[in-house]
């Protein structure tokens, strides 16, 4: 009797924990919407007003906070649990029983609720809802990249390196399943020692800072290729620029709230002035088969990952994803979410520069062409946990290592948009006037890349800023002896100070943070170089 009382007891348990759904609950209206536009610092960082400016990236109601009235209301209600919150749709994802989650609808502040289970849905989203540098720097870097030097070559962003472009001033958001030992690991030494570990957040454990940089080490061999350095061994294609480490990923589950934890992510990511996202993550199947997607469903704007970074493309941020590694599988080759909207999508080869088959297909279910370029990802050279040099495989790692050496191109120019880096990207690549389904637009070139761009560019190489962000002084390293004069802009445009026959350093400790668009000239040659104030 009591085994059959104890089969009953489990079998009553277990109906409870399937009976459990996971939604999106939209909000009808945020509040002080006007002020908070007009005053954009009481919701955005300094930085990141600054870079929407330099690229004429609207600052909008998607800005916003969702309202935590909204939010309290929603976590009192019996039976729900909110797992994440999105300024950008101005919901949250929750998880409970269909009846409470469907009892939300009675609350006057919510607008509508999408099951991650379509067939719960009583109707069809509509369209207006899918809508809705330093000091240790050398004068020009000369790195000995070891075995990496395959897939780093390969693209030559050892190109932009021997002129000195490595992501120095660019900022970087990294999502993953975790970062551990990154903070201490001697691969990360020039990251750390040079200040461009800025943080972290834990979004699965609502956890703040170095508590990111645990979980499982994919994130960190990800983040190797870009910001890794091990002289002879191992050299990131970016190994200069800033990185947020952002934690999206439970590896214990695959469930909805991931995407939900992502877009969250993507929207801090936004309001810190993060350049460039990298995320080598990708969603179609869930351990629920009621809520996987279908094929069909990778149009480029229904999975919710995909809308959200959507935005962030619109936001001006130059996301960088996956294609998936599902090449091989005959019911889903293609292409997984987000990597089938508005991202930089990047596929595998291995080092003979030929297409890998794990690597998942295009176009995407409108027929855009996917992925939009190639990278190494077999037998990628990586970091683990351990302070080796390692190798793995998947689009995991060719999309951080193209992501990392889209941040050296950018920047050149920062003032060129996400979606001309991007073009230009496309543009330098094996493939771009006959592009397939495999590979794309091809494998790019970052010499061509880089000798497209405008001469004036390529004509004064040897003027670099440094430290950069800087907190007081900026030195010039500058292979020439000729003296140099420069001029100092803010956003607007405006002239904030000129300095004739600079040589050696410009004191800039009297000004706001915020970030500063230097002009150099010297024998009629001119530069603009983007310097962040801390």
């Amino acid at each position: 009797m009591k085994k059959l009382y104890l089969f009953i007891l489990l079998l009553v348990f277990s109906k409870v924990i399937q009976a459990q759904e996971q939604a999106w609950v939209y909000f009808t209206d945020k509040e002080n919407v006007a002020a908070a536009i007009a005053n954009p610092i009481t919701i955005l960082s300094q930085e990141a007003i600054d870079r929407k400016n330099l690229h004429n990236t609207p600052i909008d109601a998607r800005d916003v906070p969702v309202n935590e009235n909204y939010i309290a209301t929603i976590k009192n209600q019996q039976g729900i649990s909110v797992m994440a919150k999105s300024k950008w749709f101005n919901c949250v994802h929750v998880i409970g029983s269909i009846s409470a989650i469907n009892a939300l609808e009675n609350l006057n502040f919510v607008d509508h609720i999408d099951f991650a289970d379509k067939s719960l849905n009583s109707r069809p989203a509509t369209a207006d809802q899918i809508s809705e540098e330093k000091e240790s720097l050398e004068m020009l870097e000369d790195f000995n990249y070891g075995i990496s030097g395959i897939q780093v070559e390969m693209i030559r962003v050892d190109y932009l390196h021997e002129n000195d472009f490595t992501g120095d001033g660019m900022v970087v958001a990294v999502m993953d399943s975790g970062f551990p030992e990154v903070n201490s690991l001697g691969a990360f030494n020039r990251l750390v020692t040079n200040n461009g570990l800025l943080g972290g957040y834990d979004f699965v454990n609502r956890t703040e800072d170095y508590d990111a940089f645990t979980g499982n080490d994919h994130g960190t061999k990800v983040l190797s290729t870009m910001a890794g350095f091990v002289d002879n061994e191992l050299v990131g294609t970016a190994p200069d620029a800033n990185y947020y480490l952002f934690r999206t990923e439970d590896v214990a589950s695959e469930t909805p709230v991931e995407e939900s934890y992502w877009v969250e992510a993507a929207e801090r990511a936004d309001s810190l002035g993060v350049d460039v996202i990298n995320t080598s993550l990708g969603y179609q199947d869930y351990d629920n088969p009621n809520y996987s997607y279908t094929p069909a469903d990778m149009d480029g704007n229904t999975a919710f990952i995909t809308r959200g970074a959507n935005i962030a493309v619109e936001k001006g941020i130059l996301v960088v994803v996956s294609a998936g590694n599902s090449g091989n599988n005959e019911n889903f080759p293609i292409i997984g979410a987000p990597a089938d909207g508005d991202a930089f999508t990047v596929g595998a080869v291995n080092g003979e520069e030929e297409y890998v088959s794990f690597s998942s297909i295009g176009p995407n279910a409108n027929g855009t062409i996917k992925p939009d370029v190639m990278a190494m990802g077999y037998f990628s050279t990586v970091i683990n946990t351990e302070n080796e040099v390692s190798f793995a495989n998947g689009t995991s790692f060719s999309s951080p290592i193209m992501a990392g050496a889209v941040t050296s191109f950018w920047q050149i120019d920062p003032s060129k948009t996400n979606l001309e880096i991007m073009q230009l990207v496309r543009e330098s690549a094996s493939l771009y006037n006959n592009p397939t389904n495999e590979m794309g637009y091809g494998i790019p070139n970052f010499q061509l890349a880089f000798n497209s761009l405008d001469s004036t560019e390529n004509n004064f190489l040897q003027l670099k800023i440094y430290p950069n962000p800087v907190q007081n002084k900026f030195f010039f390293a500058n292979r020439g002896t000729e003296k140099i004069q420069l001029e100092l802009y803010n956003l607007l445009g405006q002239l904030i100070f000129k300095r004739e026959n600079i040589s050696s350093e410009v004191d800039i400790s009297h000004l706001s943070s915020g970030i500063y668009i230097t002009k150099l000239q010297s024998n009629q040659q001119e530069k603009t170089i983007k310097i962040i104030k801390q």
